[in-house]
């Protein structure tokens, strides 16, 4: 049977409506993703780690005697003159009101070091005495040596006493000296308290050891307080320098020397550069109850100190020092990189569709890492790649809204 050309027309045209809507049902569109072309650029690895301002040089003031500081005469913030300000004035401690007992062995010392006056008195005289002997026959051997009467041997016998009872006058003075000294000391034991201080000065003053203000006080009130108690602290707020508490396997690769940034502190960011890491590393229970071995490094600011002004003693700052820095390095965002099997891979585009690369990388910062092979400068990159995404699947730039 013989078709007519007007049904086969339309067959072929119902046969492509047909075409055109299974390919529509069962078609699928490209996958919108966000790409990043690939370029150059500077890459820096930093060690970051909360950190904390510090004066260089802090002078702890104490108290050099016993007794009742009186009320601070300076506050925290006053500026101080070394050897000049008074920060502190001292009253003397006075001795202890004594018990009976005590009262009886003091006044049998003071009894003991009377006697011992009057023995050595007696020793004087008797001693004098004998000098005066020794004198007048030494005057006697002269004579007679002169007279030609005596020999030159009974003239050195006569100089030879004279001498020793000169030396043992002497002694029996000293002797006398310390009796009389032990009798102040016994009297002073026996003296009342209201007495002592009736006779010495009202206060020690204190003066400031340096240039500075005063930065910390350990109570402003009036109090008794022992030798080599704190009183204040002084320093100079100009002179500051940070600290930051790194892990010692952080610290391990860093050295002196090394630049620095300081942000999160209230200001500009700031530069700065380590100074040192310190020698001696200490143990730390963290929050998770893990021991961890932790060093502190010491920084110097090298940005202009008007820049940083507002800082003080112990304000909080972010440091991130540099461990390497490369100003010149293929960079591809981490956002677009995976790995599996200890492999590097990301999905380039290739004319619309996604291509599974092996890429090789090397430094790596929060953001981006450094490509060593695999890709090239211009290359464009899938970044978050959704699960959607595989090898050969048909991609394009999302529309940005």
């Amino acid at each position: 049977m013989t078709l007519s050309l007007r049904t086969v027309g339309l067959s072929a045209l119902g046969l492509a409506i047909v075409a055109g809507l299974m390919s529509t049902a069962f078609g699928t569109d490209p996958i919108a993703v966000d790409m990043a072309r690939l370029d150059r650029g500077d890459l820096s690895v930093t060690v970051n780690a909360e950190g904390k301002t510090r004066i260089r040089d802090i002078y702890e003031v104490a108290a050099p005697i016993g007794g009742t500081v009186q009320r601070l005469p300076v506050e925290i913030g006053d500026a101080v003159i070394a050897d000049e300000t008074i920060v502190a004035q001292i009253v003397p401690a006075a001795p202890p009101l004594l018990d009976a007992r005590s009262r009886a062995q003091a006044e049998a010392v003071l009894h003991e070091a009377q006697a011992s006056v009057e023995f050595a008195r007696s020793e004087q005289a008797s001693t004098k005495a004998v000098e005066d002997y020794a004198q007048t026959q030494m005057e006697r051997a002269e004579a007679l040596v002169n007279s030609g009467t005596a020999s030159l041997t009974h003239l050195e016998d006569a100089g030879q006493k004279l001498a020793v009872a000169q030396a043992l006058h002497a002694s029996a003075k000293a002797r006398l000296e310390m009796s009389l000294a032990t009798v102040d000391r016994a009297r002073a034991a026996l003296e009342e308290p209201d007495l002592v201080e009736a006779n010495s000065d009202c206060c020690l003053p204190i003066l400031s050891p340096a240039d500075g203000v005063v930065v910390a006080i350990n109570g402003n009130s009036e109090r008794p307080v022992q030798a080599g108690a704190p009183l204040l602290s002084v320093g100079d707020p100009h002179d500051l320098e940070i600290v930051v508490d790194l892990l010692s396997s952080e610290a391990t690769r860093l050295s002196a020397g090394a630049p620095a940034r300081i942000e999160r502190w209230g200001g500009a960011a700031l530069e700065a550069r380590l100074k040192l890491i310190e020698p001696a590393a200490r143990t730390v229970v963290s929050a998770l109850g893990i021991e961890e071995q932790r060093v502190d490094a010491v920084l110097d600011f090298t940005s202009p100190s008007a820049d940083w002004a507002g800082l003080g003693e112990a304000f909080a700052v972010f440091v991130r020092i540099v461990e390497w820095h490369s100003a010149d390095v293929l960079l591809i965002p981490l956002s677009a990189v995976f790995q599996r099997d200890g492999q590097w891979f990301t999905y380039q585009n290739q004319g619309g569709f996604a291509q599974e690369v092996a890429i090789e990388l090397g430094r790596r910062d929060g953001r981006h890492a450094e490509v060593l092979s695999g890709i090239d400068v211009g290359d464009e990159v899938v970044m978050h790649p959704p699960d959607s995404v595989i090898d050969g699947a048909e991609i394009v730039q999302r529309q940005q809204s």
